[in-house]
């Protein structure tokens, strides 16, 4: 099923009144997080060209960790999330806001410096 016809499937049942249990909103909340997380990482990545290795190199991390992140599969730390922005010659950009959640890199104006 598509995240559209899902997302459809799931609206028309909650205006029906069906409800889903809180703990089970809140896995959903953070498996979102997690995911735009990860496409942002990619995204900024691919966007510079560099390979998962490099982009290790470059934050100090191990090319598993990076695919982990890229993968949804980890939640990182404050401290990581920063070192990921460094890496990737960007500011971190995260807007938490009940169901729209962005996470997103700009890139850094070299130009300015």
């Amino acid at each position: 099923m598509s995240h559209s016809r899902w997302k459809s499937l799931r609206e028309r049942r909650l205006t029906e009144g069906l409800t889903e249990p809180e703990d089970v909103a809140e896995a959903r909340r953070e498996i979102r997080l997690s995911m735009a997380l990860a496409k942002a990482v990619y995204d900024r990545r691919a966007e510079l060209g560099l390979t998962q290795t490099e982009l290790a190199d470059r934050a100090g991390l191990t090319q598993a960790e990076i695919s982990r992140i890229e993968g949804s599969d980890t939640v990182p730390t404050l401290p990581l999330l920063a070192k990921l922005a460094k890496a990737l010659d960007a500011t971190l950009n995260i807007t938490l806001d009940n169901d729209d959640t962005r996470v997103t890199f700009t890139a850094h104006d070299t130009d300015a410096a």
